[in-house]
This record gives structure tokens, C-alpha cells and sequence, in this order.
């Protein structure tokens, strides 16, 4: 093995030993009104495409009615619009998925790309009788005249005079006007500075801010070395003169 593979080498396994250091992600949502408050909040909504396990979770979690019934649940209401806009203009947003950038997420995904366990999960998801049964079987239910009351409610909400007046009247709740607000507060142009000059928002790609001038992973970066480098490279050889044709 030469210098020039033992230097890659070095650099792979630095980096593969700073992204071990990256945070769990937040814990699995138990319920459908948790599932729906996470994928709807923008500070933490993209938590199950970073990782094959949570994104196994996730898509088991929509297959449940009850999930897809709570976030249609969630979208009448006006408050949920106001949580969204709140999140988005949180630092926190930023770090969601800036967070992507990290090479251990895309090694994780190579690696559950090639196991035949992940596959074989999502597939038995997707052709599971009892998910399809449950779907069908949403709208029915034997409690209330053969209708589900979740259902009936959500159909119910469209007619309710009260729904149209909560979202008429929403521009002129507190909350509301606080964060119609917040763009004129310069604080929050400090926040989002701050957390784009923090090295914790970049995984460990960031870690490089925090290293001392002219190294990176604890290799020097001289320009003498890369002079060396540069040697070490092979040259082209020059093609030789051919003979004048006679």
C-alpha cells in the first residue's frame, strides 16, 4: 500500500469516527396524533428519511388510517398552520436538514440498499391483506349507525360554521400576530446566523470549524506535503516520435 492510499485511508476513517459522534434522532412517535405532530413540524419532520429503521416506522405508521385521519384532522385546523410557519422560521429547521449533508446518512441508505432484510420489511408492508383491510374498513365502523365517529367528524368539520370561523378569525390571535411579527425582530436574524456559523448544524463536515488553522482530521495540510503529493503522482509518459513514413 502506498503513502497516497494510506492518506485516503486516514481521511475515510476520520470521518467515519466523527460521524459516530452525530446526536440520536428524537424518539419514535407511539400514538397517531404524535406521528402527525412530527411530520408536520418542520423542525424535526425529515427525522425518518435519515435513517432506514425510522423510515421503515414511518411508512408502517401511515398505513394505519388513524395516522392519515389525524393529520387531516390537524390540517383544519388553524393552529397547525401557525406551528408550521413558527417552524420554519426556527434555527432549528436549518439543523433538520442540513443534517442530510452527514456521509453517514448516505452510508446508512447504501446499507440498506444491499440488505435483503430492509426489502423484504417494506415489501411485507406493502402486501400485508390486514393494512389494505384496515383502509377499507376506516369509514366503517359499528358504533354510530355503521359509520366510524372519526370519519363522521372529519366529514362534519366541513359543515361546522364553527371551523370557518376559527380560520376567519385566526389573523387576529395573539399567536398569530406574534409570528406575523417575528421577520421584524432582528433577533431572529441572530439565531439563524448563529446556527449557520454553528459547527453542530453541519454533522461532521462542521467539525472542520473547530479545527485548528491548516489541519483537517488531524492531517497537517502543508504545502510542502502537497508538493510531495503531487510527486508521488505518476507522470504520463511522453509517446515517442514516429518514424517519417517512406
Amino acid at each position: 500500500m502506498n503513502r497516497m492510499s494510506i492518506l485516503f485511508a486516514a481521511l475515510i476513517v476520520s470521518g467515519i469516527a466523527q460521524a459516530a459522534d452525530v446526536p440520536a434522532a428524537s424518539a419514535t412517535p407511539t400514538t397517531p396524533q404524535a406521528w402527525a405532530g412530527k411530520m408536520l413540524d418542520p423542525t424535526q419532520n425529515a427525522a425518518a428519511f435519515k435513517d432506514p429503521a425510522a423510515f421503515q416506522q414511518w411508512s408502517n405508521a401511515m398505513l394505519n388510517p388513524a395516522t392519515s385521519m389525524s393529520m387531516m384532522q390537524s390540517g383544519i385546523d388553524p393552529n397547525t398552520a401557525l406551528r408550521m410557519l413558527s417552524g420554519m422560521m426556527n434555527p432549528a429547521s436549518m439543523q433538520n436538514y442540513m443534517q442530510f449533508i452527514d456521509p453517514a446518512i448516505a452510508m446508512r441508505w447504501m446499507g440498506a440498499g444491499i440488505d435483503p432484510r430492509f426489502a423484504t420489511a417494506l415489501l411485507s408492508q406493502g402486501i400485508n391483506p390486514n393494512a389494505y383491510m384496515s383502509m377499507m374498513q376506516a369509514p366503517m365502523s359499528p358504533q354510530m349507525m355503521g359509520m366510524s365517529p372519526q370519519m363522521m367528524g372529519m366529514g362534519a368539520q366541513m359543515l361546522n360554521p364553527g371551523m370557518v370561523g376559527n380560520w376567519m378569525g385566526a389573523p387576529m390571535n395573539p399567536a398569530a400576530m406574534n409570528t406575523m411579527m417575528a421577520p421584524m425582530n432582528p433577533n431572529m436574524y441572530g439565531n439563524w446566523a448563529g446556527a449557520g456559523m454553528n459547527p453542530s448544524t453541519y454533522g461532521p463536515w462542521g467539525q472542520m470549524m473547530n479545527m485548528p488553522a491548516g489541519q483537517m482530521s488531524g492531517i497537517p495540510i502543508d504545502p510542502a506535503v502537497l508538493m510531495k503529493l503531487m510527486q508521488m503522482l505518476p507522470m504520463p509518459a511522453a509517446a515517442a516520435p514516429q518514424s517519417p513514413a517512406k
